[in-house]
């Protein structure tokens, strides 16, 4: 009797109000803003295998049931470096415009590896990286762009090493203050995207061969940024900065750090088109940037 009784008492309470009266509230998806392909490490190089392999790759992105907006470049477009013959280099940038001018029809936007800048002998670097800049196109190694309501940045993680034959990975003091700059400028509500040829953050690096060493983790500062420490803190500051995506290791990881994602999207040439390159096959990220800052960052196997 107490609980009809209860029933009751709620039915009166509800005034009649029924169930199919209610329409709950459902929270809004995120809207796709911009799709890109994210290829890198693609060494080119002047035989058949390269070149057709390279080719499967972009057809391959160009018929994915949503295709991209843009290819994202990430370095290392050509196989050549500061050990080969400028014949060689030019054979190898030859190659590479040719296939991607003829197959491919989406619009790509490059940065520098270390692979593609030219310098036989000590002193040439910046007249090696100065050539590349001419072959992707590029006015300077760094830039940013807006497009489709995300800030893209592309940064040049290439340095010379002080001896002048070599490289390091970290960003000169000119361009670490151009990006303090640009990330101030850009609005609190924009999420940004950084792009780098080398990791700024990565897992992958430690087991790249053996780097256990008197009882020490040793990475080489010409396989992430040696100056991360500095990039973290100053990401710190601004909640916009989303993702961070790199190539040069071949190897495929993910590093969420600080409310930031660092992705190492494996390689186009997978081993030097030699197959797989340790655990990673030879591939391509798909990114989705949505309208609410999110993403999704996919590897894909061509």
């Amino acid at each position: 009797m107490q609980r009809r009784k209860l029933l009751q008492t709620l039915g009166i309470a509800a005034g009649g109000f029924s169930l199919s009266n209610i329409t709950e509230a459902k929270p809004l998806q995120p809207k796709r803003a911009l799709r890109i392909a994210h290829l890198t490490d693609i060494h080119i190089q002047p035989h058949l295998w390269a070149g057709r392999s390279f080719e499967k790759c972009l057809h391959h992105v160009q018929n994915l049931p949503v295709k991209p907006d843009l290819i994202l470049n990430t370095g290392d477009s050509v196989m050549g470096s500061h050990s080969v013959s400028k014949e060689k280099s030019l054979k190898e940038w030859q190659l590479y415009h040719h296939i991607t001018s003829s197959e491919n029809s989406i619009p790509t936007i490059s940065c520098i590896g270390n692979h593609d800048i030219w310098h036989p002998e000590p002193g040439t670097f910046g007249d090696g990286k100065k050539r590349a800049m001419d072959e992707i196109k590029v006015a300077r190694p760094y830039f940013s762009f807006d497009k489709n309501g995300w800030h893209i940045i592309v940064l040049d993680s290439v340095q010379s090493r002080p001896e002048g034959t070599g490289y390091l990975a970290n960003l000169d003091e000119e361009q670490f203050e151009w990006l303090k700059d640009d990330l101030r400028d850009t609005p609190a509500h924009v999420p940004v995207l950084v792009a780098s040829h080398i990791p700024i953050l990565s897992a992958c690096v430690f087991f790249d061969g053996d780097n256990l060493k008197d009882g020490k983790w040793v990475v080489p500062g010409s396989w992430m940024h040696m100056d991360a420490a500095r990039l973290v803190k100053l990401f710190d500051k601004h909640d916009n900065v989303k993702l961070a995506v790199s190539g040069h290791i071949h190897l495929l990881d993910r590093v969420n750090y600080n409310k930031v994602t660092y992705c190492c999207n494996g390689a186009v040439s997978g081993n030097y088109w030699m197959g797989k390159y340790k655990e990673t096959s030879p591939g391509y990220a798909i990114i989705d940037l949505f309208d609410d800052g999110s993403f999704s960052n996919e590897y894909v196997k061509y």
